[in-house]
């Protein structure tokens, strides 16, 4: 069998698959974008619960979540709902770094077997620091069947820019 791509220095010349590029001054306050859709497994809320220790009955007993709880089932946690919601968006962009969330709130349940996607909008950005501004970008997590918002944050990001001057130029004359 040939290997097609033998080359090391033209298989690093190739663009990496999902890795983001742009610059502050590429983004537009209004940007919306959706992910793909995941259906979140029983295994997969167990494994996590697991390894957190977090074995709350509303996750981890089937018997109470049904005949005792408040949704008549088991939940999935908010924590992975949040994980999952941030990694469908994640667009791997090495010139963008996380400053922080606000604004995290878990609007309506979701539940084992539940398909979500998210949609990521650009709310502000502004002129930061002398390399990089900060933007700050809305996370929907929606659960698909019914189109229910599940949970709501606000991500803060510092991102580089391609004209440090330009930026502080601009921040300058905004501030005057």
């Amino acid at each position: 069998m040939r290997n097609p791509n033998s080359d090391p220095v033209a298989r690093h010349a190739v663009p990496v698959w999902n890795q983001d590029v742009k610059l502050y001054e590429d983004y537009e306050v209004g940007e919306v974008d959706r992910s793909i859709r995941r259906t979140i497994s029983e295994g997969e809320v167990m494994m996590f619960s697991s390894m957190l220790v977090d074995l709350h009955p509303y996750v981890a007993d089937e018997i109470f979540a049904r005949d005792e709880g408040l949704f008549g089932r088991r939940i999935v946690p908010g924590a992975l709902v949040f994980g999952y919601g941030m990694g469908l968006m994640a667009h791997n962009n090495v010139n963008t770094f996380s400053y922080g969330y606000d604004r995290l709130r878990f609007i309506k349940p979701l539940f084992i077997g539940d398909t979500i996607y998210t949609m990521r909008t650009l709310l502000r950005k502004e002129p930061k620091y002398d390399e990089m501004g900060l933007f700050t970008v809305s996370y929907e997590v929606f659960r698909a069947d019914d189109e229910q918002i599940v949970l709501y944050c606000e991500h803060l990001q510092t991102v580089k820019y391609r004209d440090p001057a330009a930026a502080r130029a601009q921040s300058t004359q905004a501030s005057s």
